[in-house]
């Protein structure tokens, strides 16, 4: 199972709006190994997995700190398909809750992120708490935020330490004389900034809050939306800079300004670009970054597969009052099923999924009772391809002693118990033979190496290892 690493952002199909159609011609563009892994499940970032997985938004986050010309919130209707736009505020107990629920109905469900209806960020606690809570009840499910970047710096450590690693940024200009136009006012620190001095306030937090999170190691998409007039030519130089500072993808996304709405832009006659408009564009820009031709620019509060709208079935209202424990080992094996399926492979019989403890996702060097998630892999004669992680609570609390782990053990390994084998830096004995009655291989051997190579050498060595242990039982 060859993992690939060529994702050609250009080509998807997707639709906007009231919109449908192709994206840009832009040619393929090489990801590194890790980039292709992260993404491989991603329905918001990869077009491959979005007719595989299933994603939600919680809409936890009614505030914001930046007024957009193009936005109007709305938080109690179920007609309109747009951004900032949900059926009703839930409150992060009731997040979980209806996550739980998704979860259990719609075993695709591969992401959950918080984009609205204001700024996740804005709203620290109600975002911070649902994260939580998600990160505790479905370990296997990847965290997103999408934010307007005012608050992101000072918010980047707490995001990777509750296992957030894929971020949204919109940035819409990177030049005060162009944003100033796109926003009305910017709320920071108590005070509100107009013109080109609250304009430079938002960039200046934008582009130093994506760095941050790349020297941390999370993946960051920028949203763009392409207003004609204003930012159309400058998305190029937006494009060439978040390029610089390593974001991975840029959505280009066409603006949504019908009177309807009651957005600013809409009641003052800005009009939408052109399809052609949208095209070019992201064809200039592609030249410098791998575009995102396949986003439907979503509800804050949509469920179900990219281009469907499930949400109407979630409502607090409907849900059961307990929804029925999540992540079963058939549940767990739905996902891995898609997650191989979409390698361009099959999962054959034989093949064995391992979990691996590393730091970056690039070499096997973490102690098992660090290891704050697990990178999991298909391993068979096809090849190793990745296809998830699971967060998981800490076993050891200090460097070297984990003598007050059991309980942590006892709520770690029901969440490796479908895993036939684990990969770690490290082991202490109890918790080997732990792993070992249930079933569970450790192996230490390959510590410090990098994944793929030491998976696919340890698979090499099955059949040799098998029958040695045949022998020796004999």
């Amino acid at each position: 199972m060859k993992a690939s690493t060529g994702i050609n952002q250009g080509s998807g199909c997707g639709g906007s709006g009231n919109k449908s159609g192709c994206g840009s011609s832009a040619s393929s563009t090489q990801f590194t190994r890790a980039q292709a892994d992260k993404v491989a499940q991603h329905p918001c970032y990869s077009p491959g997995a979005h007719h595989r997985y299933a994603r939600m938004h919680l809409a936890v986050a009614p505030a914001c700190n930046v007024q957009c010309n193009y936005c109007n919130r709305k938080f109690d209707c179920a007609n309109e398909s747009r951004p900032g736009v949900v059926s009703e505020l839930i409150s992060p107990q009731e997040a979980i809750r209806k996550a739980k629920a998704v979860a259990a109905a719609i075993p695709q469900l591969s992401v959950i992120g918080i984009a609205g209806p204001g700024d996740p960020l804005a709203n620290l606690g109600r975002t911070f708490n649902t994260l939580e809570g998600l990160r505790s009840q479905l370990p296997d499910v990847k965290l997103c935020v999408s934010t307007n970047g005012l608050m992101l710096p000072q918010s980047v450590d707490q995001l990777v330490e509750l296992g957030v690693d894929h971020v949204t940024v919109t940035l819409n200009a990177i030049d005060a004389r162009v944003s100033e136009q796109i926003y009305a006012w910017v709320d920071y620190d108590g005070e509100r900034y107009y013109g080109k001095e609250g304009a430079q306030l938002l960039i200046d937090q934008q582009l130093e809050g994506i760095s941050k999170l790349i020297e941390r190691g999370v993946l960051v998409k920028i949203n763009s939306v392409l207003i004609p007039g204003i930012n159309d030519v400058h998305l190029l130089e937006v494009s060439e800079a978040v390029r610089q500072a390593g974001a991975f993808l840029h959505n280009i996304m066409p603006l949504i300004s019908k009177p309807e709405h009651g957005t600013h832009f809409g009641l003052t006659g800005q009009r939408e670009p052109l399809d052609y408009e949208l095209a070019q564009i992201r064809e200039l820009c592609g030249a410098h970054m791998p575009q995102m031709a396949h986003c439907q620019q979503c509800r804050a509060d949509a469920v179900g597969m990219l281009g469907e709208d499930r949400s109407q079935e979630f409502n607090l209202e409907q849900l059961p009052e307990h929804a029925e424990p999540y992540q079963t080992t058939m549940q767990r094996r739905t996902l891995l099923q898609a997650a191989i399926a979409s390698q361009g492979a099959s999962e054959e019989e034989g093949a064995k999924l391992v979990a691996v403890a590393s730091e970056s996702g690039n070499l096997v060097d973490l102690h098992f009772g660090h290891a704050k998630r697990f990178h999991i892999y298909s391993v068979s004669s096809e090849g190793v391809a990745r296809v998830g992680e699971r967060l998981t609570p800490v076993y050891c609390q200090g460097p070297t002693d984990c003598d007050d782990g059991e309980d942590r053990f006892a709520q770690l390994l029901p969440l490796l118990e479908d895993m036939d084998a684990v990969f770690c830096a490290r082991l202490g004995l109890e918790p080997w033979q732990k792993l070992e009655q249930v079933g569970i291989q450790p192996v230490v051997e390959y510590a410090w190496q990098p994944v793929h190579e030491a998976l696919a050498q340890w698979w090499q060595q099955l059949p040799k290892a098998t029958e040695t242990r045949r022998r020796g039982v004999a």
